[in-house]
C-alpha cells in the first residue's frame, strides 16, 4: 500500500514525499498519491459511535506493525473530534506533523503547569502559527497550587518528591482534560526508559485514566510513537522541518518542568534528565516507592510464577544473603531484589537472564533475591521499588546500588565491570 511504502521512506529516513501546501497552513493536505490510499484505509475503520464496540486487543495486535502514519490516521479517522493529541513541547512534536500528514482535522492539547522554560512556550507559540492552529491549554487549579505553595513553599519537591507537586500542578489537570475526550494520542516510545516503558502497545484501553462516559475501559490511548528510536524522531522531525524546543540544542532531550529538567550527559538513557535528585526508578508510574507496601496479599492473589528459574541466575535464600551482606563474599556478587508478580521485574527477565550467562567465567555471581517475601529486610539493602539490583563487591561489607532505569544487558555488564568483576 502507498501509506506504508511512505511511512516506512519516514522510518528509514528516507526523504518523503512533498506535501502540498495550500495557502492556509490548517488545511494542508497530503498529496493525491499518498492522501487516496489514506482516504480508501479509513474507509473501513469503524466510525466514532462505534468506537466503544472496538475490539482494541486484536486492534492493538494489528496496529503494533504500523507506521506511525497509520496508527495516527487511525486514531483520528475512529474518534474525530473526541480524540486528542497530548503535547509536552519537545519531540512529540512529531505527533502534530503526522497529524498534519493525514489531512484530517485535529485537536492538540497542552498542560501548562505555570514552571515551564521559556523556550517551551516559544515552541508553542511557534506551532501554533507553523500549523494555524490553537492548542488548547490546560491549567492548574489555582486554589490548590496556591494552598501546596503557601504550605510547602515553591520547591518542596526538592525535599519530598515530585508527586504532590505532579499531581496538583499536572495528574489532575490532566484527569479534567481526558475527561471531554473519547481516546488521546501521547508521544511515549519504548526507547525512552528501557525495562520500563518497553510494554507500550500502539493502541490500548488507558488502564489509568477515565475518558468522557467514566469507569474502566472509557478512554483509549494512542502511542504511534511506540517503535522508533529517538533517532528516527529527530530525522523526521529535520526532514520535515518541524519546530523544535531550543532547549534541544542545550543537551536537554526529556523536557518537563525547569526545575525538575536538566540535560543529560553522552550515552545517559533521556528521562535520567528528569527528576534526578530521586531514585531513578522512581520516574515511572508503578515504580516509585508507593509500590513497596506493608502487604503484597493482592498481588499474591495472582500466583505469578517465580522469575529466573533453571537458569544461569543464583536463587539465594535469606541465610546467604546477609552473609554476603555482612561482608562474607568469595566473588563480586550482582543481585535482584524483586517480586514475581511486578511486570517491571518480569520485563527484566531476558537481560538479567543474558548478564548471568555472559558473566561465566568473568568472577562474577550473578544472583536473585525474592524481596517480596521479606521487605522489612530487603529495605535494608536499599529496596524502594521493584526491581531493584545491587552489587556486592569482593573483599567490602559495601552495597551499592544500581541507580540508572537503563537495565540493559551492555549497562549492566558495564556497571558490574567498573565496581571490580573481571576476567
Amino acid at each position: 500500500m502507498a501509506l506504508s511504502i511512505r511511512a516506512n521512506r519516514l522510518r528509514a529516513g528516507a526523504m518523503p514525499l512533498k506535501p502540498v501546501r495550500s495557502s492556509t497552513r490548517g488545511s494542508v493536505t497530503l498529496c493525491e498519491r499518498v492522501r487516496a490510499p489514506v482516504r480508501a484505509a479509513a474507509a473501513a475503520v469503524a466510525a466514532p459511535e462505534g468506537a466503544k464496540a472496538t475490539d482494541w486487543a486484536a486492534e492493538t495486535k494489528e496496529l503494533n506493525n504500523k507506521s506511525p502514519l497509520e496508527i495516527m490516521d487511525h486514531a483520528l479517522a475512529t474518534f474525530g473530534d473526541e480524540v486528542a493529541i497530548a503535547f509536552s513541547g519537545a519531540e512529540d512534536v512529531a505527533l502534530i506533523e503526522y497529524a498534519h500528514l493525514t489531512g484530517r482535522k485535529y485537536r492538540v492539547f497542552s498542560l501548562d503547569t505555570g514552571r515551564l522554560n521559556p523556550e517551551t512556550y516559544q515552541l508553542f507559540d511557534a506551532v501554533e502559527k507553523h500549523y494555524k492552529i490553537r492548542i488548547e491549554y490546560t491549567f492548574p487549579d489555582a486554589q490548590e497550587t496556591m494552598d501546596l505553595v503557601r504550605e510547602k513553599g515553591l520547591f518542596s519537591f526538592y525535599e519530598d518528591g515530585h508527586q504532590e507537586c505532579c499531581r496538583v500542578r499536572k495528574v489532575r489537570p490532566l484527569r479534567r482534560q481526558l475527561k471531554t475526550l473519547q481516546a488521546w494520542i501521547t508521544g511515549q516510545r519504548k526507547d525512552q526508559s528501557p525495562g520500563t516503558r518497553m510494554e507500550v502497545p500502539a493502541v490500548q484501553v488507558d488502564p489509568v485514566f477515565e475518558g468522557q462516559s467514566g469507569g474502566d475501559g472509557s478512554l483509549v490511548k494512542y502511542n504511534p510513537l511506540t517503535n522508533m528510536t529517538s533517532a528516527e524522531v529527530w530525522n523526521f522531525l529535520r526532514i520535515m522541518n518541524v519546530p523544535s524546543n531550543k532547549l534541544h540544542e542545550c543537551g536537554y532531550v526529556s523536557i518537563g518542568c525547569e526545575p525538575c529538567t536538566r540535560p543529560v550527559l553522552p550515552n545517559q538513557q533521556e528521562r535520567e534528565g528528569r527528576w534526578w535528585w530521586e531514585d531513578s526508578a522512581a520516574k515511572e508510574c508503578g515504580l516509585h516507592s508507593g509500590n513497596v507496601v506493608d502487604s503484597a496479599e493482592a498481588e499474591a492473589k495472582a500466583e505469578a510464577p517465580d522469575l529466573w528459574t533453571g537458569g544461569a541466575v543464583e536463587a539465594l535464600d535469606k541465610a546467604t544473603l546477609e552473609k554476603l551482606a555482612g561482608g562474607d563474599r568469595d566473588k563480586d556478587t550482582m543481585v535482584v531484589l524483586y517480586a514475581p508478580w511486578c511486570p517491571f521485574c518480569q520485563g527484566l527477565e531476558p537481560d538479567y537472564e543474558a548478564v548471568a550467562q555472559e558473566a561465566g567465567g568473568a568472577g562474577l555471581r550473578v544472583a536473585k533475591y525474592n524481596a517480596d517475601a521479606d521487605r522489612e529486610y530487603s529495605e535494608s539493602l536499599g529496596l524502594k521499588t521493584f526491581p531493584t539490583i545491587i552489587f556486592l563487591p569482593k573483599g567490602s561489607d559495601k552495597v551499592v546500588k544500581f541507580e540508572s532505569d537503563r537495565r540493559t544487558v551492555e549497562s549492566m555488564t558495564m556497571w558490574a565491570a567498573a565496581l571490580g568483576a573481571r576476567e
